[in-house]
């Protein structure tokens, strides 16, 4: 239904169960802080959880080791002093470069480094003279850089900009082709196109064809190869920055005219706030194993650290803790509530849940069949404020289950309107607009009620669970797919329909980029929310894969984002 494909429910995991090294690691004191006048016995205990090698009680032991590898274990204390120093230093560098493309460049990098959050005032006003002001360049990268900063930022650029790269007959000329830098920055930047504006189709067709030629001919270098790589597979704008971060870490550094403080910010930052992530991590861990063991729901998904992590897509920031778990909690709910509809009660139960939901009152309770009372107390108890959404999603997730229950079989277009209202989108915008200050005014909830931009996740996020539902197989007590509605209505094969929601996925997405204009002002918090959950749509559907509930391949993610550290 709404959170992904069900399947049989394993044995609660956990936290350490699933990031698999936190149970075993034991934190010593580093290698670096060892003094030289220690006993070789003190040595040997210290390093002993570090590197069996090393206290295997050979006199030849590498014991100079000890003095020269760098702290990984640094306190939290002196990674936050030294970050605050390294944040005046980047501020100046925002306030006293003059040169523009110099201000673009530094503005790309500080965001693609993961540290933007730290700047945003900063980066806002920049960019705000940027787009007020005249820019020529005979360089498309340049051209595309600023297109793509600012239109990301919901200051609007005229595709017109890059009609100087073409030739009478509209179309780009031949020198371009042979620039990857160019026809990547062109590729990035077309891809933040909205409805009819097939200048930037073209733009992205082109650069598209020319990339992908070079590739297959191995006509590029590191690190551009990788970057075109990653680029063809999921342009930057739509990317999980959190793990395109990652990526960048390695490649900066070979880029010419780096700023090697930019990279040291971001690596401590980075680290600050995987301890920040990893502590929150723990807590909703600790929340659900105390949640499964109350409502004693064997058949549901043990999904805790992937419902954490949803959260983290859209939302990382160190201020926003209380949105990420309260976003967390709110998806486990809902899956227990998507599992329990589609796979689990029949449909008297399912309608007596229903009734109680919609009565939201603890006078409610004894009409909840008996097995899913203690989850109707969770669900009163945790979320009183969004209750309206809970009953809207529950009747809607009701009308699912009475359509299998008839034999009914919806049109393409009526399973695309009823499962999109149950895809969660309307919820999870509620639900992580809380300490986004102007996102929680009267006037951001009135929008959210019709927003077409809300719709548009919701049909993506459905379009993107059907597809990869579709891959892996469909499961016994399943609802009709709108793959299935559009196979059968039309009578074609898979991949047909393949290639038709994929351009439905392409016009929402529109439609999203387009909010970006439309809420810069007015609510941009709530813009940030849309863009952010259009983007961690992205990374749980990649592939046509549903790695929410196919969770195994979201274990390197966790390693990278939760346990490893950025090196310094």
């Amino acid at each position: 239904m709404g959170m992904g494909t069900q399947t049989a429910a394993p044995r609660p995991m956990f936290f350490a169960a699933h990031v698999g090294v936190l149970s075993t690691v034991k934190i010593s004191p580093c290698p670096s802080t060892i003094r030289p006048n220690m006993s070789r016995a003190c040595r040997v205990r210290v390093a002993e959880s570090l590197s069996p090698s090393i206290a295997s009680g050979d006199s030849n032991a590498p014991e100079k080791l000890f003095y020269f590898e760098p702290s990984v274990w640094r306190s939290d204390e002196w990674m936050r002093h030294k970050a605050d120093k390294l944040k005046e230093n980047v501020r100046k560098l925002l306030w006293t470069s003059n040169d523009v493309v110099a201000k673009m460049n530094l503005v790309d990098a500080i965001q693609r480094l993961g540290i933007g959050h730290l700047f945003e005032d900063e980066i806002s006003c920049i960019l705000s003279d940027i787009h007020k002001s005249e820019f020529t360049s005979s360089s498309l990268h340049k051209v595309a850089l600023r297109f793509r900063l600012l239109r990301e930022h919901g200051l609007w650029v005229s595709p017109d900009v890059f009609n100087k790269f073409k030739a009478d007959d509209g179309k780009f000329i031949d020198e371009v082709a042979n620039e990857p830098r160019d026809l990547l920055s062109l590729y990035n930047a077309a891809d933040l196109l909205v409805h009819d504006e097939p200048e930037l189709e073209e733009a992205i067709s082109f650069s598209r064809y020319h990339l992908k030629t070079m590739m297959q001919h191995n006509d590029l270098k590191q690190p551009l190869f990788d970057q075109v790589s990653r680029a063809l597979h999921l342009p930057l704008p739509r990317t999980y920055k959190r793990v395109e971060t990652l990526h960048y870490f390695l490649e900066y550094g070979q880029e010419e005219g780096h700023i090697p403080i930019l990279l040291d910010l971001a690596k401590l930052d980075f680290n600050i706030l995987q301890r920040v992530h990893l502590k929150e991590l723990k807590a909703i861990s600790e929340w659900w194993k105390d949640l499964y063991k109350y409502i004693g729901l064997t058949y549901i998904r043990d999904r805790a650290v992937e419902s954490y992590i949803w959260s983290h897509t859209m939302l990382f920031g160190e201020g926003l803790a209380l949105t990420r778990m309260i976003c967390a909690k709110i998806i486990i709910l809902l899956v227990i509530m998507d599992d329990t509809y589609d796979a689990h009660a029949t449909i008297e139960e399912s309608r007596k849940l229903n009734e109680a939901i919609q009565r939201w009152d603890e006078s409610a309770i004894p009409r909840v069949p008996e097995y899913l009372k203690k989850f109707y107390i969770k669900l009163l108890n945790n979320f009183k404020e969004i209750e309206d959404q809970f009953q809207k999603l529950s009747h809607y997730y009701l009308q699912e289950v009475e359509w299998l229950h008839q034999n009914h079989k919806p049109s393409f277009q009526e399973q695309v309107d009823l499962s999109t209202k149950t895809s969660t989108a309307h919820l999870m915008f509620v639900s992580t607009t809380v300490g986004l200050g102007d996102a929680v005014t009267k006037e951001a909830l009135e929008w959210a009620e019709s927003s077409t931009s809300i719709v548009a996740v919701g049909k993506i996020m459905r379009f993107m669970n059907d597809i990869a539902a579709f891959k892996h197989g469909k499961n016994k007590g399943d609802v009709t797919s709108t793959m299935e509605c559009y196979m059968n209505e039309h009578k074609v094969i898979s991949d047909v329909a393949f290639m038709k929601l994929t351009s439905l996925i392409e016009h929402e997405y529109r439609t999203i980029n387009q909010a970006r204009f439309e809420l810069h002002k007015s609510l941009p918090a709530a813009q940030r929310v849309v863009i952010l959950a259009a983007v961690s749509l992205m990374f749980f559907y990649d592939n046509r894969k549903d790695v929410y509930t196919l969770c195994s391949d979201l274990r390197e993610t966790i390693r990278s984002l939760y346990v490893e550290h950025a090196p310094m």
